[in-house]
């Protein structure tokens, strides 16, 4: 039975330019934390904030390949006109504010990278994926089969450690939140 863990991590606290000096210090304490893990890869959103907190964190896993993968950019899922239903009408307004460029309708790229990373293969893999907070809200939902709308105030720490796994035979399972 082959195990794939994901190691979902929010980034640093955002900074004027990427992290503030707080969020450096989070991303090196993730570092030391994580150091010993035997990730396959690290995948990290383009965002500044990820990206800084990802250069630091590599910094303690050296033979560990980092990369930016667009499977875990900002992204905030909101239901299409004719799904609206299915979200409590309480955050609708909220929902009809979020910035065009971060709306992923019917989280059709949250559910294509849950598809992508939720697998198994021949071998047991780690992967280290650092992101943002809805984007993890998205996986946990997920792993939870809850309700699409319940990523909706999953509030994770900047820095925490929240792990989804999945084996091949049975659903994935939440391992560890926001720790």
């Amino acid at each position: 039975m082959a195990i794939t863990r994901l190691y979902l991590v929010r980034h640093g606290e955002k900074g004027p330019a990427g992290l503030s000096d707080l969020g450096r210090d989070q991303a090196e304490r993730l570092g030391r934390r994580l150091s010993t893990t035997p990730f396959a890869a690290i995948h990290h959103s383009p965002l500044p904030r990820a990206t800084r907190t990802a250069e630091i964190v590599a910094a303690h896993l050296p033979l560990v390949p980092r990369h930016v993968c667009d499977h875990v950019a900002d992204r905030t899922p909101v239901p299409s006109a004719g799904r609206r239903g299915e979200y409590p009408e309480r955050w609708h307004s909220w929902l009809d504010d979020v910035p065009a460029e971060e709306r992923d309708e019917d989280a059709k790229a949250l559910t294509a990278a849950v598809e992508h990373f939720g697998v198994t293969g021949d071998h047991d893999r780690n992967e280290l994926l650092i992101t943002h907070n809805f984007v993890i809200g998205w996986f946990v939902r997920h792993a939870l089969d809850a309700p699409e709308w319940r990523w909706i105030g999953l509030n994770l720490d900047n820095c925490a450690v929240t792990v989804v796994q999945w084996d091949s035979t049975r659903p994935p399972r939440l391992i560890s939140f926001n720790t």
